[in-house]
Parts: structure tokens; C-alpha cells; sequence
């Protein structure tokens, strides 16, 4: 009997940051009260994360692209509308501009003082924020599949999503700083290659037995099979600024996905390229976002990131009809006409300067821009 195709149902969370409105810098105890009224008007899908200036939230299992905008949007002004009641807002990047983690308090909660404490500074110093997305693939053996194929594509997502190019007041020279940060602990970047799911399987129980991890949530590759839900879980990407720029980036990997399904329905499949290749890209999209380009590994070659987009683009042309998402997959070129938001950030501060401006004022001004973008189009 033939197996029918995957839902390929969509969840994103998104965390974001919570600043002072007055001094621009992060509220690093915010007020029980907050949470709590976040939590009255989201339910489960908002939670605390590692430390008390960060909050998450997650949308509900969405059908379609059009559903998680609607659920996303819905969330964001919730936590806007709460946190402006308190003279705070949240601000959806990768990284702050200016706050140190040093100053950062932890949220008291047994998960994060067990990472904490294994971890030790590695975990202190994660101030740092991401968008995860999850799409619905029940299928174990496939999911192992796809992760595999879908791998190669890791690069390009993060490339068009950066917002982290700021890391304690000074420009750090990347666009993702993100990732130097979270990539200093174990079990994370491009994820290793499996056969098949029970495989994958006996290896995660192999440091299971050895009492080096609870279970497969403490791995946390760029791309896993969720070990919560049947899903494979996209977390290389910052989180956008911009949610019509969040929103044009999940389009295009539930896209990819349907595209990789297709050509395995046709006996056909992506070819593998060595981790060692996709880590250079990886690098690459850390350091340049789109702006020099990515490896094509079958030329040899870097290639201009537009010139790689449309092609990426052509090969899913069929999957956004099916999906119903052309518009929102199209609107990915925006992101490279209007620049990613760490391409906004830098231009902002450097403007301010030029300007005349103090480091200071400039980066408070950085704020400001982000404060505004995360409002943006909701």
C-alpha cells in the first residue's frame, strides 16, 4: 500500500529578548507578573527560556504558511502589548547589541541549572536567540531521509536570516554571531548522517546508557528529528526581525522539504555532499550572510547568493503551488533587496555615527531600529 504523502504541517517558536524602553538595554529581572500575564493570554505557547531576559513562544500545529503568520503575528503582539506595559519591549535578534551575559540572571527552573552546571560558562554565555522550525513528517525513515538530504540547504537558510552581528557593544565582523556562541557546546551544527532511524536511534541511546544525556532533546544539531513531536526541526536560522522575513524563510523550507519528498517519490534524491563541505558554507553564511556568495560543490565554485536563489527557487516552483505559499516563497528576494537585519543593523550604526553620533547612541539607536522592526507588518 502506498504510503500518503506527508501533512507537512508547520510550528515555529521565536525567541526574543526583552529590553528597557528608557536605557535600551536588557531587563535582566523582569517582573513575575510579566510572564504571568503572558502566560494568561498565550496559555502554554509562550515559556521562559535559559535567562530571565529572554522569552519564547511557540505557535500552534499550522496547516498551512498562511495559518503560522497568523499565529506568529497573534503572539508577537501579545508579548509587545504586555511588555509595553511594563516600559519594556521584545526584540526579535539573534543577539543584543550592547548587553553583556554577564550581567544576565538564570531562570530558576531544573532543566537550565542541570545545563548550567554541566555545561558551565559555555551555557552562561548563551544570550543568544533563535527561530526553530518544525515540520510535521510522521514518518520516521523518511525524516532520517530528508535530514540528510536537507542538510546541504542549512547554509542558505541561515544566510538570509541573520541578525546577530553585534556582541557586547562592538561589531563582531559576522552577521551571525550567534552560532560561535551556541556551536561551543557538545552535539550541535550540521547533523551527522544516518542509514536509517534505528540507527539514529542506537546512537543517541549509546550516550543515553552512559548517562551523558536524558534523551535525544539534548541534541541540538542545526537539523533533528524533534524528540518531542513527529517532526524534523530546522534551528540553524536567528530569528528574523522582521516577521514577513521569518515568514518567507519557513515557506521556503516546508518548500524544500516537499521538493526532497518529491524526488524521493520519483526515485530520485539530492545528492550528499560531505559535512566538511556544507560546514565551509555554514561558515560562509555566519560570516557574509548572502553578501559572497556560497560554494556550488558540483562546480567547485562560489556562486553569487541571488544566482543560487533562483535557482533554489526554480527547483520548488511546483511545492509552494501545492503548498499555497508562492506569494510568501517569493518574498524571499526582499530579504536580499532590503538587506537581512543584521545588514540593517550595521547600516543603522553606521549611519548614526557618521552622524556624528557617539558608540553609544548609536547602538542605542540599533535598538530602537530593532524595537521597531519586530512591530513591523503584524
Amino acid at each position: 500500500m502506498k504510503k500518503p504523502e506527508p501533512q507537512f504541517t508547520i510550528g515555529v517558536e521565536e525567541e526574543y529578548l526583552l529590553v528597557d524602553r528608557e536605557t535600551r538595554g536588557l531587563v535582566i529581572d523582569p517582573p513575575e507578573s510579566l510572564m504571568r500575564e503572558c502566560e494568561n493570554r498565550c496559555g502554554s505557547q509562550v515559556t521562559s527560556e535559559l535567562l530571565r531576559s529572554q522569552i519564547e513562544v511557540g505557535t500552534k500545529v499550522c496547516k498551512n504558511v498562511q495559518e503560522a503568520r497568523e499565529d506568529l503575528a497573534r503572539l508577537r503582539k501579545i508579548i509587545i502589548d504586555v511588555a509595553d506595559g511594563y516600559d519594556m519591549a521584545p526584540i526579535a535578534c539573534s543577539t543584543h547589541p550592547f548587553s553583556s551575559w554577564v550581567d544576565q540572571k538564570q531562570t530558576q527552573k531544573l532543566r537550565y541549572q542541570e545545563l548550567t552546571l554541566e555545561m558551565q560558562a559555555a551555557a552562561r554565555r548563551l544570550l543568544i536567540c533563535g527561530m526553530h522550525v518544525h515540520v510535521g513528517i510522521d514518518d520516521d525513515e523518511l525524516r532520517i531521509d530528508l535530514m540528510n538530504q536537507m542538510s546541504y540547504f542549512l547554509p542558505h537558510l541561515l544566510a538570509l536570516s541573520c541578525s546577530s552581528p553585534f556582541w557586547e557593544g562592538r561589531d563582531t565582523g559576522l552577521k551571525s554571531y550567534r552560532l560561535t556562541v551556541f556551536d561551543a557546546l557538545p552535539r550541535t551544527g550540521i547533523p551527522e548522517r544516518f542509514v536509517s532511524y534505528s540507527e539514529y536511534q542506537r546512537h543517541v541511546q549509546i550516550l543515553v546508557n552512559a548517562g551523558l544525556i536524558e534523551d535525544s532533546t539534548r541534541i541540538w544539531w542545526d537539523l533533528r528529528p524533534s524528540g518531542r513531536y513527529p517532526t524534523l526541526e530546522t534551528r540553524v536560522m536567528d530569528v528574523c526581525t522582521r516577521i514577513d522575513d521569518a515568514i518567507a524563510l519557513v515557506a521556503m523550507l516546508v518548500c524544500l522539504l516537499r521538493m526532497l519528498y518529491r524526488l524521493r517519490r520519483a526515485n530520485q534524491r539530492w545528492r550528499l555532499y560531505t559535512p566538511m563541505l556544507i560546514r565551509e558554507n555554514r561558515w560562509r553564511a555566519m560570516r557574509y550572510s548572502f553578501d559572497e556568495g556560497l560554494i556550488d560543490f558540483a562546480k567547485g565554485v562560489v556562486v553569487p547568493f541571488d544566482v543560487l536563489l533562483e535557482e533554489m527557487l526554480g527547483l520548488i516552483a511546483e511545492d509552494a503551488e501545492a503548498l499555497g505559499c508562492t506569494r510568501e516563497v517569493s518574498s524571499v528576494r526582499d530579504i536580499l533587496t532590503r538587506g537581512t537585519s543584521a545588514h540593517r543593523q550595521l547600516r543603522c550604526y553606521e549611519r548614526e555615527r557618521a552622524a556624528g553620533a557617539s558608540d553609544e547612541e548609536a547602538l542605542h539607536a540599533v535598538v530602537d531600529t530593532l524595537i521597531e522592526d519586530t512591530t513591523a507588518g503584524l
